[in-house]
């Protein structure tokens, strides 16, 4: 018997991204086309369309489907825009089927983005504090979502640089709770 992958993707979108609060058409139809399997270690394709977090590298998780359409309505991508990925190949291949330019950053050093600014940053893992260069590399107008996890709870925030010059500024647009990427977590301090 073979897994049709494309009833996955439609049941997957049907199921854990629309009654999820996600409107968006375009992020719906990239969802049902991007082969989300192909970021899958051999062996795990079909937990692609799971409601759960999938291990694609050591360290590096894909985020629950749902999580990860919810983070890309919160950044609301928009066609001709430019976007840095962060741990994010799947997030990327559907900004990309949206209409954005975008750069994958996935090496060892995710605390050090590539130089330029960017209209859309999105990272699919969790971090205790998004890294201050993340924010630096937002253009004006440009929007950050990530999942800042401290200790068990975490929470999805949307990070704004509302124009030139301007701080960046955020608020929280649902509770996740992802493994950490490995280096971003807490860092231990000195205690009594």
């Amino acid at each position: 018997m073979t897994f049709d992958f494309a009833a996955a993707r439609d049941i997957m979108v049907d199921s854990q991204v629309r009654p999820n609060d996600v409107p968006d058409l375009a992020i719906q139809h990239a969802m049902r086309t991007v082969a989300r399997e192909q970021f899958c270690p051999a062996g795990k394709a079909q937990l692609a369309y799971a409601d759960a977090e999938l291990e694609y590298a050591p360290g590096r998780f894909a985020l629950r489907p749902r999580h990860v359409a919810k983070l890309l309505y919160a950044v609301a991508p928009r066609p001709g825009e430019r976007a840095l990925a962060i741990a994010a190949p799947y997030a990327a291949a559907v900004l990309e089927k949206v209409g954005l330019t975008v750069i994958r950053h996935d090496g060892e050093d995710l605390k050090t983005p590539p130089a330029g600014e960017f209209d859309v940053v999105i990272c699919e893992g969790g971090v205790s504090e998004p890294p201050a260069a993340w924010l630096a590399a937002l253009a004006p107008g440009g929007r950050l979502g990530v999942i800042v996890r401290q200790g068990a709870a975490g929470e999805a925030r949307l990070y704004l640089r509302a124009g030139v010059g301007a701080e960046v500024g955020w608020r929280t647009v649902f509770d996740a709770a992802p493994p950490v990427l490995a280096g971003l977590g807490a860092q231990p301090g000195f205690v009594f």
